[in-house]
């Protein structure tokens, strides 16, 4: 599966794990979204799924701030193509976002939708290049096999859930 990223440079370029992954040649780095692209966006209201693998050759993250992302979503000058898709419920494993619901690292983010399409191992060699990259799979492992069996996107939400019985849609993208 291809991997990229759509970077906006809004971070601190040295802990940007999008610039890592480019570096290590595990995504590449784009300006635009192809029409048969998966882009995750945290505030769409459709669930990736495993069946959106049929429809899909590639799978791309907005590496943005998180305190910028909803401004940064809205010009969406190069967002006019692809397959948008939010990723379910899960808890960071990052330094910065620690066990924070959904406030993902661009990395965990791209390696959770590998994840939930299938491609384990390419999952598992994006976040094998962090140090909190195990922290992120054990955090998540139950849930996240969970999610990749599902057969579509409404078996995913009603996982999703299950783990979170507490939290609303809207919720979990705050």
């Amino acid at each position: 599966m291809r991997v990229q990223v759509l970077m906006y440079r809004q971070d601190d370029p040295a802990k940007c794990t999008a610039a890592k992954l480019v570096r290590f040649g595990l995504a590449e780095s784009v300006r635009s979204i192809s029409v048969n692209t998966l882009l995750l966006d945290p505030f769409c209201k459709v669930v990736l799924s495993n069946e959106d693998n049929s429809h899909i050759k590639s799978v791309c993250a907005l590496d943005c701030s998180w305190e910028k992302a909803i401004a940064t979503l809205l010009k969406g000058k190069v967002l006019k193509n692809g397959i948008y898709r939010r990723l379910p419920a899960l808890l960071a494993g990052n330094p910065n976002n620690y066990c924070k619901l959904s406030k993902l690292s661009t990395a965990e983010a791209l390696a959770a939708s590998l994840f939930i399409l299938g491609w384990r191992n390419q999952s598992g060699k994006i976040l094998d290049k962090f140090k909190w990259g195990h922290t992120f799979i054990e955090l998540n492992s139950e849930i996240l096999n969970d999610y990749s069996n599902a057969m579509n996107a409404t078996e995913i939400v009603e996982i999703e859930k299950q783990y979170f019985p507490h939290l609303t849609t809207s919720q979990t993208l705050n």
